[in-house]
């Protein structure tokens, strides 16, 4: 009798193990520790909600908590990281404001959780891994959309939240690199103050909001009335094209000045398909919040193979322009259930 006990409970034991083995992860993970992540933006922005879905969506599917922050600022950030430090977390990603200034921060988290960084890097920090796009190629893709919009050349004005960030800093490089026509080379950096003049393009200026709407679409207007010749608006945050096509049209000069910009706000979107924005350089949030979560659920776990050895793994950016809009805006409302 005891024999026979034995054996049944060592064959109900192999197929629960059997069942363990065959069962996908996120299933696996059921009855494990769910690990708890933190996913932290650069700011309050639509771009950002489509981020917050891709990581709560890798949440659900990798078993993990996730925490979505967005603040404020680069105090408002540097508070909110070393709150969760404080209370303990088993990973971050996180898109620095200030790379250079905030590198002795990150890497005092990097000694105490998992840090990765997304959409905007800091190369110089202790960070496991960076996910998002090569800013300085997206930025040369923005210059090429220029190039097509006023083919003939002209003056041209950049808008950017802050250029103390990585991403805006290799943005703005890569399109004057590309107007001016110049080799590639991402280490290289035009002053922000005066004129950059090329063969074609003039860069009149580059232009910072710090995130203040009313000033980034003052911004605009401003440039319009200093410069009536002004042929090209390039806004390199989410929100700064809608806010270029808002400063143009109160200026009475929408459709008349050229609008080239970065992301996928709807307001963008729309003025593609109406012709008064001539196209964008879009990103992929989503993807941006799941393989952050995914990675970090895998890194918590003891997984490191999930970092490729270049530390970088790449999410191509792309060009949005009329004749592809509608495919990509139906794509995005799928994937955030708009």
């Amino acid at each position: 009798m005891t024999t026979r006990l034995a054996r049944l409970t060592a064959f109900v034991a192999l197929i629960i193990g059997l069942c363990f083995a065959i069962a996908p992860e996120s299933a696996r993970g059921a009855d494990a520790k769910k690990p708890k992540l933190a996913y932290i933006t650069n700011g309050v922005d639509p771009f950002w909600t489509i981020a917050e879905k891709g990581a709560q969506d890798a949440a659900a599917k990798f078993n993990a908590e996730v925490e979505v922050i967005m603040p404020k600022d680069a105090a408002d950030q540097k508070q909110k990281l070393e709150d969760l430090l404080t209370r303990g977390i088993d990973g971050v990603a996180i898109s620095p404001i200030d790379a250079e200034n905030q590198t002795p921060l990150l890497n005092q988290a990097a000694g105490k959780t998992k840090l990765i960084t997304h959409d905007s890097d800091a190369p110089k920090a202790d960070r496991l891994l960076y996910i998002g796009m090569s800013n300085y190629d997206a930025g040369r893709m923005c210059g090429k959309l220029v190039k097509e919009a006023i083919p003939k050349g002209g003056k041209v004005a950049i808008f950017v939240g802050r250029t103390e960030q990585d991403n805006a800093k290799l943005r703005r490089q890569g399109v004057i690199d590309e107007l001016m026509d110049r080799s590639e080379d991402a280490t290289r950096f035009d002053p922000v103050d005066g004129e950059i003049k090329g063969e074609k393009y003039t860069i009149i200026g580059t232009l910072t909001d710090q995130f203040n709407r009313a000033k980034a679409k003052a911004n605009t207007e401003d440039m319009v009335t200093k410069h009536p010749d002004l042929a090209a608006c390039v806004g390199l945050f989410a929100y700064n094209p809608p806010l270029c096509l808002e400063g143009l049209k109160s200026q009475g000069k929408l459709g008349k000045i050229a609008v080239v910009g970065f992301d996928e706000q709807d307001g963008t979107l729309q003025a593609i398909k109406d012709g008064n924005c001539f196209g964008t350089v879009v990103q992929n949030p989503y993807m941006y919040g799941h393989e952050s979560v995914r990675v970090l659920a895998q890194l918590s776990r003891g997984n490191t193979r999930v970092v490729p050895a270049s530390k970088f793994m790449d999410i191509k950016a792309r060009q949005i322009k009329k004749e592809n809009v509608d495919e990509f805006w139906a794509d995005l409302r799928k994937k955030t259930g708009k």
